[in-house]
């Protein structure tokens, strides 16, 4: 028969593993239930709406791994706790909190029960490894509620040395003080009419434990000091309402990267990455894993350094950018694709466009399609590349954080994905909505590069328009058969040697001297549909080839895409307008999604009528 977990009881001192973590538990729970509250009151450091979800996510991942079982003592648990918080932490805010609940197990790693004393010695332990990890700290957020309710459990452990129950009481209560002054300490909360949103969730989370403590399940509300201060506050239904340009463009994405090793200095590690000028720097961990966190204008610049120090296991980007934009447009449907479409970047910024990043290997080190590795460095890095690079879809998670994000702001979202059967990115996507409030809707786009493109880009255009996602959604239906994806490879050896195309065209094209064409079929599938005899004037030929066989048209939209082959996507674009009516264009350079599996040289055309 199992044994049965002791409450918390005043005449009980002393806290069991067991005990500790069905505390644990309802903290977690109780900032799950806050998420919405927090990032609709999210301005620090960047107004981007998601301190809500990036620590409900944290806490998440210790829920699923450490809570979810039983550890033989508080020492096991705490360890436990703390690697899952590293391992899983997201966000500014995320990474703090992971920070201290690392520093908790560094303290009490040995003991089998918490007493008083080590309670409070591990508290001071996770604050101080806290704001050791922020580069820069600044007061008024979350590491001042986490000094201040260190600073309580200290004082209250020399009043009352035998009961961890009234010391944390004690505390807490410094602690709801300290998120009510954090708009004192910091001009931009007070200007915004809000508490600090990560503090908060501090406090959410030892109010979550203290609902535990008190004995019932009971709903825990921020009463006196805090709620007056919030009241008073007038905190507005969507945040401040801040706009996009809060957010510096050189420092617009947030990236985040798990490192693994052996013997890892964090304090070299985050000289190293203060040397780039990188914001809202955070260096967590220890010396065996290190989740960084910072804000910075190119992912890959944070990711090179990190990777000098050990391996990178999981490396995340968000734009923040497109995140305000989010916040903004709560009237507006949201539209995702995948960076398999090389979308245009004017594209994406005129209408708000989300891209996941495909995921890149080259040489043993995994990197993001486009804010990792832009398509000019890949085809740099697999000129010299000892191996043949390979792509894989994005993981579910990576589609899970961006749908949580604008569909908590606005109503609905339509995703438009490659081609089912090119690629597992599709299921992917629809994996990684499982299980949402409301889910996007999901568009098999049936093309790849420059045909996906055309199709993101009419979403794009009609959510800009007030258009509702059904009928987006109804309208990519109907121009999926009418787009056209034509692709021309210089040299099919990679498509070969990755099974894209049959074996036995590599020998005939080289004895033929023919430039192979490939095109999307109606069932979204890549096949050879012929060639030209033109090797120097390939493009030309491609230009004609094309136009004898588009179907006539009032107008055409046309996204043309080179990989590493300017001057010849260039001749490519201005012959097709020479020979159709081309209403509108896009050349751009393709990435890893075809360039991979096609080779350098290769040209891409979609072709799709205008609207």
């Amino acid at each position: 028969m199992p044994m049965m977990q002791a409450e918390i009881v005043p005449g009980a001192p002393d806290l069991t593993a067991a005990t500790l973590r069905r505390a644990l538990i309802a903290g977690v729970q109780r900032v799950l239930a806050s998420r919405d509250e927090l990032n609709r009151i999210n301005v620090f450091p960047v107004p981007d709406g998601d301190t809500g979800s990036n620590l409900a996510a944290t806490l998440g991942s210790v829920l699923q791994g450490a809570l979810s079982r039983r550890s033989r003592h508080i020492g096991e648990l705490l360890v436990a706790i703390g690697n899952d918080a590293i391992d899983g932490a997201r966000g500014n805010s995320g990474a703090i909190m992971a920070q201290f609940l690392y520093g908790l197990a560094e303290h009490a790693r040995h003991v089998r029960v918490l007493d008083a004393r080590t309670l409070a010695g591990a508290v001071r332990r996770g604050a101080d490894g806290a704001r050791a990890a922020l580069a820069h700290p600044v007061e008024g957020t979350i590491v001042t509620v986490i000094s201040a309710f260190a600073d309580a459990l200290d004082e209250a452990v020399r009043q009352q040395p035998d009961s961890p129950r009234g010391g944390f009481t004690q505390a807490l209560q410094r602690a709801r003080r300290a998120l009510a002054d954090t708009p004192k300490q910091m001009p931009l909360l007070h200007r915004a009419g809000v508490v600090d949103a990560g503090a908060k969730g501090f406090v959410d989370w030892l109010e979550g434990i203290a609902e535990f403590v008190d004995g019932g399940p009971r709903v825990v509300r921020l009463q006196g000091v805090v709620s007056a201060a919030n009241d008073a506050l007038e905190i507005p239904e969507h945040g401040a309402g801040h706009g996009h340009q809060d957010i510096d463009p050189l420092h617009r994405y947030c990236t985040e990267c798990l490192v693994l090793g052996e013997g890892m200095d964090r304090a070299q590690l985050q000289a190293a990455l203060g040397e780039l000028g990188i914001d809202s720097l955070v260096v967590a961990g220890g010396s065996g894993r290190l989740r960084v966190h910072g804000h910075v204008g190119s992912p890959q610049v944070l990711f090179d350094t990190c990777a000098a120090h050990g391996r990178i296991a999981s490396m995340k980007a968000d734009d923040m950018v497109m995140q305000q934009r989010s916040v903004e447009s709560p009237q507006q449907v949201a539209v995702i694709t995948d960076s398999a479409a090389d979308l245009p970047e004017a594209l994406a910024e005129r209408y708000g466009i989300h891209v996941v990043s495909v995921r890149v290997s080259l040489d043993g080190r995994d990197y993001l399609d486009r804010l990792g590795l832009s398509a000019g460095e890949f085809y740099l890095r697999m000129a010299s590349s000892r191996q043949l690079p390979q792509t894989s879809q994005p993981p579910p998670g990576d589609y899970r954080r961006i749908f949580e994000h604008v569909l908590g702001y606005q109503d609905s979202a339509v995703y438009v994905g490659l081609s089912r059967p090119l690629s597992g990115t599709l299921q992917s996507a629809e994996t990684g909505a499982r299980g949402l409030p409301k889910p996007p809707v999901v568009v098999d786009s049936g093309h790849v590069s420059a045909g996906q493109a055309l199709l993101t880009w009419r979403a794009g255009e009609m959510a800009m328009a007030g258009a509702e996602a059904a009928a987006i959604a109804a309208e990519l239906h109907r121009l999926r058969p009418l787009t056209m994806t034509w692709a021309m490879a210089r040299d099919i050896s990679l498509a070969v040697r990755g099974g894209r195309i049959p074996r036995w065209a590599g020998p005939a094209v080289r004895w033929s001297g023919l430039t192979p064409i490939a095109t999307i079929n109606a069932e979204g599938l890549l096949k050879l549909v012929g060639g030209v005899f033109a090797r120097r004037h390939a493009a030309d030929a491609f230009a004609r080839y094309i136009a004898k066989r588009a179907p006539r048209a009032a107008g055409w939209r046309l996204i043309v895409g080179h990989a590493d082959a300017l001057a010849d996507g260039e001749r490519l674009f201005a012959a097709l307008h020479e020979r159709l009516p081309i209403v509108d264009g896009h050349l751009v350079e393709i990435g890893p999604a075809i360039g991979a599996h096609a080779g350098p040289r290769t040209l891409v055309v979609g072709l799709q009528p205008a609207p």
